[in-house]
């Protein structure tokens, strides 16, 4: 199977992991309504998820190094397609939440192990058009999700959001079995560091659950501040135990990588604003102008494929121009976006506003998977996957967090000034962002090969 099939196969599993982030938010009211469930309950619906995928993605990305990227992939993909099961079969929130929570551990093997094999599998300049389709995957993922859920909750209902992935995923999981490669780990064969990995994990989860209720505690209070502390405390001890232990889970350097910090920087700042705009867009059309699931998931079809759009044009110009040029103008276009949306009333401006946005957050994306993974050896595509990933996640739960605290009077359901000021400070981030980019990002072209081996 040619390597083109390979990744529409790596693709379509990573499809249906970032469209079951948005897919379930637009069902939420369906599923509290049918099963009974407070507030609380929908919220970890959708947080149970985002922290098991955003904390155990570094680990995910070191079992790909460690044991091969091929088992990590396929065992992911089974984990995730029986917890679909599971989860739409749900008729209780225990039942639901975890469902939801043996997903999110699906995807934390999935995600990274099957970046890693994109990152080996191609190289050169085919290699950023593989990225750039990647890239598209993940951003039109979450914008069709919002289409997807709303077709699915108002037609055979909600639980066919967890249904979908059952026959998707068997097909892909056999048709995958056969495709990937039998490979080995490219680098000395080392124990998994456990410990670490209990440390960097819980450290990642409580960070992302602070971003989570961030929204409704308050940024400065205590429960926020004091997470948030004892997210930092996890880390340090992280730091402190990969230097003492002899099979450290990565080598802390790699974070120090200039490439590295510039491309996590980068995917931070465009999910972020991703999520934002979706969450903005689809509570302004929902609760403001009383739009159902199917007529708002439809408006964001011209979203989904701006965010193609842009991804893929990224792809085919950043092997010519570099990352910086490109990641400039991506999160300046997404500033110039998002701004139409602050500043032009009704329904067809802020979706006009949101589509031109997400054109840039695309081509962002390019921009930072490029960078990262520019200048890392095979046997640490796994680790610098997982550090993207992981990052794409607190860009996630941060983009939510901020938003919702910004935008809390009108999603509350009394006017549009927050959705106003939400969109307005979104636009203000892409353009200090694109200011930052020119910056930070490293002005050389990616390499031909785009693999070095640099310590």
């Amino acid at each position: 199977m040619s390597r083109w099939r390979l990744l529409a196969l790596l693709g379509a599993g990573q499809f249906m992991l970032i469209l079951d982030v948005t897919v379930v938010a637009i069902a939420l009211p369906n599923i509290g309504a049918d099963l009974g469930l407070s507030r609380a309950v929908l919220t970890w619906v959708v947080s149970a998820y985002t922290l098991m995928f955003g904390g155990l993605m570094l680990l995910g990305g070191r079992m790909a190094d460690l044991y091969g990227a091929r088992r990590v992939v396929l065992a992911g993909l089974a984990v995730f397609t029986a917890a679909s099961l599971v989860t739409g079969l749900a008729n209780g929130s225990a039942m639901l939440v975890g469902g939801r929570v043996l997903q999110g551990i699906g995807a934390a093997l999935l995600s990274p192990a099957a970046l890693s094999v994109v990152t080996k599998t191609f190289q050169g300049e085919e290699r950023n058009k593989a990225l750039g389709i990647w890239s598209a995957l993940g951003g039109g993922g979450s914008a069709i999700g919002v289409l997807v859920g709303g077709l699915l909750t108002a037609g055979p209902g909600w639980q066919w959001i967890f249904f979908v992935n059952v026959p998707i995923g068997l097909i892909v999981l056999a048709l995958l079995s056969r495709a990937l490669p039998a490979d080995l780990p490219d680098g000395p064969r080392a124990r998994l560091d456990v410990p670490g990995a209990v440390l960097v994990t819980a450290g990642t989860g409580t960070a992302i659950y602070a971003l989570i209720n961030a929204g409704d505690r308050g940024w400065l209070a205590a429960a926020t501040l004091g997470t948030l502390a004892g997210a930092a405390v996890l880390y340090a001890a992280f730091a402190g135990w990969q230097r003492a232990v002899r099979t450290p889970l990565m080598d802390l350097r790699i974070l120090a990588r200039r490439p590295v910090a510039a491309g996590t920087f980068l995917i931070l700042v465009a999910t972020a604003l991703m999520i934002a705009v979706f969450f903005l867009g689809s509570f302004y059309l929902q609760h403001l102008r009383g739009y159902g699931a199917l007529r708002t998931g439809l408006l964001f079809l011209p979203v989904a494929i701006a965010t193609i759009v842009g991804a893929q044009a990224a792809g085919r110009v950043i092997g010519h121009l570099g990352a910086r040029p490109v990641a400039a103008a991506g999160l300046a276009v997404a500033a110039i976006g998002t701004a139409a949306a602050a500043l032009w009333a009704g329904p067809g401006a802020v979706v006009t506003g949101i589509s031109v946005g997400a054109a840039g957050i695309g081509a962002a994306f390019v921009a930072a998977s490029t960078t990262t993974l520019a200048q890392v050896a095979h046997h640490e595509a796994g680790l610098a996957s997982g550090l993207l990933s992981t990052f794409h996640e607190f860009g996630a739960a941060l983009g939510v967090a901020v938003v919702s605290s910004i935008a809390a009077v009108s999603i509350a359901g009394t006017g549009d000034s927050g959705f106003t000021r939400g969109f307005t400070f979104a636009a203000g981030t892409a353009a200090v962002s694109a200011a930052l980019a020119l910056l930070v990002v490293p002005a050389a072209k990616p390499p031909v090969g785009a693999v070095s081996h640099a310590h």
